[in-house]
């Protein structure tokens, strides 16, 4: 479902997908304004795998919503990744590393902290640009 928002005081479009009504947190999936696209935290959909398998299906799913948004993964200006345990950094980073564009990487930012789960081994988050 998209919704569009407008302001009152001007013409400023927000575009919102993905939106969860709860029970859980209520929030966007992908919110879209000024040709960016913000992505919410992105978890795979199988945590049953390790941290390479939940690696491959977070930037899956993060291909398929930028597609859905109208950009891709070339675009993509910053990111941030959330690891349950910082000893799964270079199994994640592998994953990660054969993913990015090498010619054109995002900033990016890698911390651990404890996930909505206690399965789920990676979270990653990115704002990238629609070209106009």
């Amino acid at each position: 479902m998209v919704r569009t928002n407008q302001s009152k005081d001007r013409a400023v479009a927000i575009q919102r997908t993905g939106v969860s009504g709860g029970p859980g947190p209520v929030m966007s999936r992908c919110v879209i304004h000024n040709n960016m696209v913000y992505l919410s935290g992105i978890v795979s959909r199988d945590l049953s795998g390790d941290v390479t398998a939940q690696t491959e299906d977070v930037l899956q799913a993060i291909d398929a919503a930028l597609a859905e948004a109208g950009t891709d993964k070339f675009r993509i200006l910053t990111a941030q990744v959330w690891l349950s345990d910082m000893a799964n950094f270079a199994a994640m980073n592998a994953v990660w590393n054969a993913w990015v564009d090498p010619e054109n990487p995002p900033s990016r930012a890698c911390v651990s902290g404890d996930l909505f789960s206690p399965q789920a081994l990676v979270e990653i988050v990115v704002t990238a640009l629609i070209e106009a």
